[in-house]
């Protein structure tokens, strides 16, 4: 066997390597060099240019954490990730068991419900404008006879965005967890219901466990897509007013290209990157747990 395997080894030579070359290249390009050279460029004062001129060791960092703008924004993330995430997941999983159900328009609810998913974030947004307008024809302010300034307001402008995010989020939501929960055979549910067994423990005891890999990769989807929304909030608010909306991600934004800070914008990256990978460690540490493969 040891023969075979040297012998195959030999004949093989370079040529495997030779064909995933090409991929390996643009992953490093694009990859590995922008993330290394983020992590160098925080440690430096840069130039317009984003080029390193001065040696500040471990200023930028102190001067980015002790920053009433980082606070704000950290805080700004964590609640808008709870707010996006948690509605995204109970809506689209609730639409999933609905459409799971046969009916003669089961196949235009399943279009219907998954429509978010072909919208862009920026046209989502201009709808958005339209459906939060300060005026009194704002869609939202003429349902509820008021006159609030939706995107304007201190209170209800990370609200106002988050409501625009969930919409965006249930479609892809939707049609994951349509799939997991049609995985779930039939003929169980079926045995379930004959020993007497009702919908809701049906659910929780058969229909969940069995669908959880896909639960888990929407809970995942979710955090990770919330923490990087960023075109809505550009295009809404602008991370106002008075900071209400900005975001780890807008202030990547804000520093690097509107203020031509790239040290700053890199200590940002960074920490979001930190943020993101012990979000997704403890998740991963989770999934034997409650994941059934």
């Amino acid at each position: 066997m040891k023969k075979e395997r040297s012998l195959r080894s030999k004949r093989t030579g370079v040529f495997p390597y030779l064909l995933m070359l090409p991929a390996m290249s643009m992953f490093v390009l694009f990859c590995f060099y922008p993330f290394f050279k983020t992590i160098y460029l925080t440690f430096f004062l840069t130039n317009v240019k984003g080029e390193a001129i001065k040696f500040m060791a471990l200023d930028n960092y102190r001067r980015v954490l002790t920053g009433t703008a980082f606070a704000n924004a950290v805080k700004n993330s964590f609640i808008f990730a709870a707010m996006v995430g948690i509605p995204s997941f109970f809506i689209g999983f609730i639409l999933a068991l609905a459409a799971c159900e046969k009916y003669r328009t089961s196949k235009l609810i399943e279009v219907m419900f998954s429509l978010p998913m072909a919208v862009a974030g920026v046209a989502a947004a201009a709808i958005g404008r339209v459906v939060f307008s300060s005026s009194a024809n704002g869609i939202m302010n003429y349902l509820l006879g008021t006159e609030i300034s939706w995107l304007e307001n201190t209170k209800t402008a990370l609200l106002s965005v988050g409501v625009i995010t969930v919409w965006l989020n249930i479609g892809s939501n939707f049609i994951f967890l349509l799939t997991g929960v049609r995985n779930v055979s039939v003929d169980l549910i079926e045995c379930a219901r004959i020993d007497g067994a009702g919908y809701f423990k049906r659910l929780f005891k058969i229909v969940i466990p069995l669908a959880s890999p896909q639960i888990f990769f929407v809970v995942f989807l979710d955090i990770v897509s919330s923490f990087q929304a960023f075109g809505q909030i550009k295009i809404l608010t602008g991370g106002g007013p008075n900071g209400a909306t900005s975001t780890l991600i807008y202030e990547i934004f804000r520093s690097g290209l509107s203020n031509g800070r790239y040290e700053t914008a890199c200590v940002y990256s960074l920490i979001l990157f930190l943020i993101i990978f012990l979000i997704t460690r403890i998740q991963f540490l989770l999934e034997k747990k409650v994941v059934n493969y």
